[in-house]
């Protein structure tokens, strides 16, 4: 069978279970913001600095375990790993419709963070395991689809659930799923190709020698505490928690933003928080195509980033006076924040060999979480304090900018080179 075919079959097989398995991650993830904007801080006599941290208090758990994620998926197992993750984390989510108190939604929240904290470093490992690197950037785009393709029918489902129900029945019935899907995942996935039965004996020792020719070349990397003192490593953790502060910002606090600017109830804030993310689709699949088909990562990163900075300070500039233009910017804000994820994660396996690959996509992930902390704590506490989200686009802002600029700063070696058949020349991109 032909590696087109092959690469067909691979894709089909394995990318709709890792890209519902990361949806149903996502989902329990950020519906939070929903609550937040339907009566939760008023039951559970939340203050608005208090419903700032809650909301921000999953990424603390979430920063502290996605290095021992990573290690566990790489030296041990992705599928356990997954498979324990997926239980844990649809009954926290459930769990959380039925707490009494603000004290009980601190430690679901930190707990929640901490068993959905190994899903992504997991799942990047699992990738490597799986596709080329001429693939890879098309492959994690596929997986973090699930966060933008979630948040849109989300958006929609979750406020109709709030609408019709309540809160607490929105945590309840969206946490279900990720129990069910556990035992999917556990049928369905295979470890490494040399288990999957639905490949051919020749079909998975040619993708097998395909992947282990591709570390050749490397400049070997001892262990884990070396990767780490990577400048390149350093750079990318500081360029992603600039990054994630605009992400997460504008994820958890995206439907209050829009329920208190227009006075709409929270089915009409589902549906307008929706189209961020239809457009943030669409943006990730043409980025990943042309970053795969060119091969350079980075020309596929910072312009979306810095545009997205652009967006965030014409919403802050018009204020809120000129609504529907604003939520414009925010539209376009939103998809190019999500357009370069696909890109930015095929850099690190460039660059790093596998052994300690997934390590140092686990620390940076980390730092991300460590920004989104910072990121849906500081933009809670400026709407609620300001009385408006100008200061927060501000902020946002800001961070992208920074974020963009560091990626400039980046000294990757040519992709191209790296896959081409003939030898060719390092070249900075």
């Amino acid at each position: 069978m032909s590696t087109l075919k092959l690469a067909s079959r691979r894709w089909w097989y394995l990318m709709p279970v890792v890209f519902i398995t990361y949806s149903l991650a996502y989902l329990d993830r950020a519906n939070y913001g929903f609550a937040a904007a339907s009566g939760m801080a008023e039951d559970l006599q939340i203050t608005p600095g208090m419903s700032s941290l809650l909301g921000a208090l999953f990424f603390l758990g979430y920063f502290f375990f996605q290095v021992p994620g990573a290690i566990y998926a790489e030296k041990r197992s992705v599928k356990k790993l997954i498979f324990a993750s997926l239980i844990l984390w649809g009954g926290l989510a459930s769990l959380t419709g039925v707490v009494t108190s603000a004290y009980w939604l601190v430690a679901i929240r930190f707990f929640l963070g901490v068993v959905e904290a190994v899903v992504m470093p997991a799942m990047l490992v699992y990738l490597c395991h799986w596709f080329t690197r001429a693939e890879r950037s098309r492959a994690n785009t596929f997986l973090i689809l699930g966060n933008p393709v979630t948040m849109l029918w989300m958006s929609v489902v979750s406020g109709y659930l709030v609408q019709h129900f309540s809160w607490r029945w929105m945590f309840i019935i969206e946490g279900i799923p990720a129990v069910i899907w556990a035992f999917v995942w556990w049928r369905l996935a295979d470890e490494r190709p040399a288990q999957a039965k639905w490949l051919g004996h020749a079909q998975r020792e040619a993708l097998e020698s395909a992947l282990a020719a591709e570390q050749q070349g490397f400049k070997p990397v001892k262990n884990y505490a070396q990767a780490f003192r990577s400048p390149k490593v350093i750079l990318l953790s500081v360029q992603y928690f600039c990054w994630s502060i605009g992400v997460y910002g504008f994820v958890i606090w995206l439907p209050s933003i829009l329920k208190k600017g227009q006075e709409m109830d929270m089915v009409q804030a589902g549906w307008l928080s929706a189209l961020p993310y239809l457009a943030a689709v669409i943006a990730m699949l043409l980025c990943s195509w042309g970053s795969d088909k060119l091969q350079l990562r980075k020309r596929f990163v910072w312009p979306p980033l810095l545009l997205a900075a652009l967006a965030f300070y014409g919403s802050y500039a018009l204020g809120s006076t000129h609504f529907w233009w604003s939520y414009g910017l925010l539209t376009l804000a939103g998809a190019c924040m999500y357009a370069p994820y696909g890109p930015f994660f095929a850099i690190v396996p460039e660059i790093l060999p596998g052994n300690v690959a997934g390590g140092a996509m686990a620390l940076i992930n980390s730092m991300g979480a460590l920004g989104s902390f910072a990121g849906s704590w500081l933009v809670g506490y400026l709407n609620a304090t300001t009385g408006n989200p100008g200061a927060s686009y501000l902020f946002m802002s800001a961070a992208l900018a920074i974020s963009a600029v560091l990626t400039l700063c980046l000294r990757t070696r040519d992709a191209r080179a790296a896959i081409a058949p003939a030898p060719a020349r390092t070249a900075h991109v």
